[in-house]
């Protein structure tokens, strides 16, 4: 493993931790840095750093723009199902199938627009 590597994964880990910690103490404001595309950003960062390659990194930020609209349906069925009292690891688990779901037809509604991945 590459010293570069390492340092990605170290980054990567501290803002997910340091987000997880803001939100324990305001959900308002670890939601709002949860939803700073971090992740995306992070990943168009390596990439530039490793290769420098504008189309690729032009071509994950449009994939990742379609990719956004499905994966709201976890954001919107893994409150409803705790607020219905379904424990919090089936809640999860059914959220990120339909999520995962989402995802699928997504892809399919693309390709039917000729919007190819």
């Amino acid at each position: 493993m590459s010293g570069f590597t390492i340092i990605k994964i170290v980054v990567s880990a501290l803002l997910i931790t340091a987000i997880s910690e803001v939100a324990r103490r305001s959900s308002l404001m670890g939601a709002i840095l949860a939803s700073i595309p971090l992740v995306s950003v992070l990943a168009m960062i390596w990439m530039y750093i490793e290769n420098q390659d504008n189309e690729k990194i032009s071509s994950l930020s449009v994939n990742i723009f379609w990719m956004v609209i499905p994966s709201l349906v976890l954001f919107i069925t893994l409150p409803v199902l705790l607020k219905s009292g379904v424990n919090f690891f089936i809640s999860m688990g059914i959220s990120i199938g339909l999520t995962s779901l989402s995802y699928w037809i997504m892809v399919i509604i693309l390709n039917h627009f000729g919007i190819k991945f």
